[in-house]
């Protein structure tokens, strides 16, 4: 099984892709500019060290958390969030700005029509100086109002959706982990193999030359080593791609070589409630709450379009001094208040209303699919992980079937009562119970980290992946 196509699989279903049936449907646009393959990627940072380093679990979840790119983007939308709130304030606010001019003017009085005979016909050049403060104020809008509390449920949902992030970028990083580990297992079972093989050539050769075995024998134990070879080859190549997507996902220099330090054992799974464990991740998965939000400023964004009916009431104001220059000036201002009354906008406000109305039914409806969503992940995760289990128990008890099988057609053939040919199908059982029993160990461990995900506590991944 090709343990990529899970991962491509896994990380589609989490986040969204094209339409998918996960959580994505309301999660991803909360995301911002953050899709599913900017999680895959990240921002690298640090220098080439020389020798090897050893990387844990721990450490590789903690680079990403640092350097993901896809928490990154999210930050990078709650900034932007963040910038729109303020804006949206500013509206409530007075505004107040300053102006210095300094002015010079002349003036045809001839050519403005005043021609009174010894008057001046032209009056200047003279000159002024004027300082002012100016002030406007839209003290009552309730538009605005509305619009700055939406404002503050869209930068809340911001915040758990970058929290989400977060969530996302163990799941993603630890199952990366996960892929690198199970690769380097796979090249360990495959060298072994190889190195059987090897054995059983020689043995084969050694046989023939002294006459007891046929040439067919040499030439089946040559095909097989040769066949293993050839795995060898396409596992620690599928390895070391797969270490550099971990490496990428992190932020680690493409030339940095590291092994993997954890070996993530095999744990049982103690098997919980599934209601209990629903009812916790509606409490704690920070995207439903990022649509609670959302939804929250949908309501607000509906009440703003309403309240544009409603009158305003702006004041405006200055105050400042003019004269020839600011030695000789003096204080002048004025101030109005305006209040304004719309009379005929109706159809404008109804559409408005309309709009925002289905914006909110609209989201409503996702929000309580995204419920039903929450708790089809964790029903799919339990089934997956006592799926899992079973197969784990099946191949090991497989493996070590395989195991026997080869030694005792080993024996047989080196005692003469047999060819090798019981022995070369041996050595592909061995092959497939390891390869089986890798791939469902790997499986194992990511329907665990997929719960962890599901239940919004990818944060506790030790937990999840020790047994809990």
């Amino acid at each position: 099984m090709d343990r990529s196509k899970i991962t491509q699989a896994l990380i589609a279903c989490l986040l969204g892709a094209g339409g998918a049936v996960s959580l994505a449907q309301v999660a991803q646009p909360l995301i911002g500019p953050a899709t599913a393959q900017d999680f895959h990627g990240g921002v690298p940072t640090g220098t080439v060290e020389a020798a090897p380093i050893h990387l844990t679990l721990d450490d590789a979840i903690t680079r990403g958390l640092r350097q993901n790119l896809g928490l990154l983007l999210s930050r990078t939308q709650t900034a932007t969030v963040r910038g729109q709130q303020l804006q949206q304030l500013q509206n409530l606010l007075p505004k107040v700005d300053a102006n210095l001019s300094e002015n010079l003017m002349e003036t045809d009085l001839a050519a403005e029509g005043l021609r009174v005979p010894g008057f001046p016909t032209i009056i200047g050049p003279f000159g002024y100086t004027d300082v002012r403060a100016n002030l406007n104020w839209t003290a009552l809008s309730l538009n605005s109002l509305h619009n700055y509390l939406a404002s503050k449920h869209d930068f809340r949902a911001a915040q758990l959706t970058a929290d989400d992030a977060r969530q996302m970028v163990i799941l993603t990083v630890g199952n990366a982990y996960l892929m690198v580990v199970a690769d380097q297992s796979e090249v360990d079972a495959t060298q072994a193999e190889v190195a059987t093989s090897k054995t059983s050539l020689d043995q084969s050769t050694a046989r023939h030359d002294a006459g007891t075995a046929p040439k067919l024998d040499v030439l089946r134990a040559q095909v097989d080593y040769q066949t293993h070879q050839q795995q060898l080859i396409v596992a620690r190549n599928q390895l070391v791609k797969d270490k550099l997507a971990l490496a990428r996902a992190i932020g680690l220099p493409m030339a940095q070589e590291f092994t993997v330090a954890d070996s993530i054992p095999y744990q049982a799974f103690d098997q919980p409630d599934v209601r209990t464990e629903i009812r916790q991740a509606l409490a704690t998965r920070k995207d439903r709450q990022a649509s609670a939000q959302t939804t929250a400023s949908m309501i607000e964004q509906r009440k703003a379009a309403t309240a544009d009916r409603l009158p305003t009431v702006k004041v405006s104001a200055d105050y400042g001094d003019i004269g020839v220059n600011l030695n000789h000036s003096h204080g002048t201002g004025d101030a109005s208040g305006t209040l304004t009354i719309p009379i005929f906008k109706e159809a404008q406000f109804r559409g408005e209303a309309a709009m925002a109305q289905s914006q909110l039914d609209q989201q409503k409806a996702k929000q309580s699919d995204l419920d039903a969503q929450i708790e089809a992940d964790i029903r799919d995760a339990l089934l997956d992980i006592a799926s899992t289990e079973k197969q784990v128990a099946v191949a090991e008890s497989n493996r070590n079937l395989a195991t026997e099988e080869l030694s005792d057609a080993q024996q047989r053939y080196a005692a003469g009562v047999s060819d090798n040919l019981a022995v070369t199908q041996a050595q592909q059982s061995v092959a497939q119970a390891d390869e089986s029993y890798i791939n469902s160990l790997y499986q194992h461990n990511v329907a665990k980290l997929n719960l962890a995900r599901s239940m919004g506590m990818a944060q506790n991944y030790k937990e999840y992946l020790g047994g809990k």
